[in-house]
């Protein structure tokens, strides 16, 4: 649970006006932190950043991560004391495309961010977002570990495999938890599956692009329709950094290291499953079309293993795959229709904390 422990907390997220960056910032917000945002603008017009006002819930700061220049001037200024690092080129295809700035983003940009952290001395937790992708993927049945090799076919894949043996140095240089009591900075990295949700507009997605057909009445067009992916809604593992947020801070070094935070494994489902569901909850089927050649290689088959973060973090996904798509279709349903969508963010963000307390709740009724 995170109860009110981000009240009041200084929080710096670097990504802010991405996807996942965004709904950091909402929910952060809400818990009553002063945050920090650091990033280029929105990637995508429209952005769920601009869709849901984000700018006036943080301090919003336009800057590159690769200028680390300006990225340790804005740190000392600010005086974090607790830092995620999700700003990056996310995307496999456009890796393929530009792999350079790939790499400086992801690479380098990791580099630059965990620098500016070191001079520092407000910051007390770092959690670098990295993903799924990190590991080298032997397309196995089980669910991938942290203690995994990491490896990635792609660029974008290979970055942040290479994010992760960034963090992983400087934990061993710089903030060995051995050495706690000295530095007093708890290092985390964290990975998750395939994350959907309302305000994703990123192009090359399989929800953003199923919406747009479905708004536009045109085909939606797949590129590998049978390959299994472990979605969840974004505010699942969102809730997991945030959980391993407060466990860094109060416990230091007893949470360093990497963590996963996949989806259960009934959720792992093909791409051509998804789609349809989509399609039937919005009540407009269309007509599939399949990609044929031309396609850079993806994965057929990944899950990640989250064991670790169910038996020492107690979390565990609330949203199974059916719901976390109605709650996207309903996003997304709702923006059509002209709402405010800030209002719709707000209440899903109480609707998943209300499931938090209600798993909680139940289980202690059990223990009793």
């Amino acid at each position: 649970m995170l109860n009110n422990f981000y009240f009041d907390k200084k929080v710096l997220i670097t990504g802010h006006t991405g996807f996942k960056g965004s709904w950091l910032s909402c929910w952060l917000h809400e818990l009553g932190a002063h945050t920090i945002g650091y990033a280029l603008k929105p990637p995508t017009t429209p952005n769920f950043f601009e869709t849901c006002n984000i700018e006036k819930r943080v301090t919003s700061i336009t800057g590159d991560v690769r200028d680390a220049h300006k990225l340790k001037i804005v740190m000392e200024k600010y005086k974090p004391e607790i830092v995620f690092h999700l700003a990056a080129q996310p995307l496999v295809r456009y890796s393929y495309t530009e792999p350079v700035e790939t790499y400086e983003t992801n690479v380098m940009g990791t580099v630059n961010l965990l620098e500016a952290c070191r001079h520092t001395p407000s910051v007390r937790v770092i959690i670098v977002v990295t993903s799924d992708k990190c590991y080298e993927n032997h397309e196995w049945v089980r669910g991938y570990r942290e203690d995994d090799s990491l490896g990635g076919y792609d660029p974008y894949s290979s970055s942040k495999g290479c994010a992760e043996l960034i963090s992983n140095a400087y934990v061993r240089s710089f903030f060995n938890p051995d050495n706690y009591e000295q530095h007093g900075v708890a290092l985390a990295t964290v990975r998750a599956g395939n994350v959907l949700g309302g305000g994703d507009w990123t192009e090359d997605r399989i929800i953003p692009d199923c919406v747009k057909a479905l708004s536009e009445n045109k085909p939606i067009v797949l590129r590998y329709p049978e390959a299994i992916r472990p979605w969840q809604h974004v505010l699942e593992p969102l809730y997991g950094y945030l959980l391993l947020g407060r466990h860094l801070y109060e416990s230091g070094q007893e949470f360093v290291g990497a963590w996963n935070f996949g989806s259960d494994d009934r959720d792992a489902k093909s791409v051509r499953w998804v789609v349809e569901q989509i399609t039937k909850m919005w009540g407009a089927p269309l007509p599939i079309t399949i990609k044929q050649g031309g396609n850079p290689h993806e994965a057929k088959y990944l899950k990640l293993d989250s064991s670790k973060a169910k038996s020492n973090l107690g979390w565990s996904p609330m949203w199974d795959l059916h719901y976390a798509l109605t709650k996207t279709v309903e996003w997304y349903k709702a923006y059509y229709s002209y709402e405010p969508m800030v209002n719709t963010t707000i209440k899903q963000i109480r609707e998943y904390e209300e499931s938090i307390y209600n798993k909680i709740n139940q289980y202690e009724l059990q223990v009793l």
